[in-house]
């Protein structure tokens, strides 16, 4: 899993057939060196929030779409990080 945030969203008029309804964003990791990258958002981040980031296989189980072709999947907001993690 990924902690990153959320730096813009991306238009897609035409998608395959199971996303359909999904809504893209982009994210940038929150470890240095790392660069950004589109994932599917479920669950309604905004820009500008720290969202927690599930990456392969897990993405496509973590939002419900394991026939769609998605790589990466927003399926958490932090609200607050512990020990001065976030």
């Amino acid at each position: 899993m990924i902690v990153g945030k959320v730096t813009g969203s991306i238009v897609s008029t035409r998608k395959q057939e199971n996303l359909i309804g999904s809504k893209f964003m982009v994210v940038e990791p929150l470890e240095k060196g790392k660069g950004k990258f589109i994932a599917v958002d479920m669950i309604g981040a905004g820009i500008g929030e720290t969202v927690l980031i599930a990456m392969g296989s897990a993405a496509r189980v973590g939002c419900g779409m394991s026939e769609a072709p998605i790589d990466a999947a927003i399926v958490g907001i932090v609200d607050e990080g512990q020990d001065g993690v976030i």
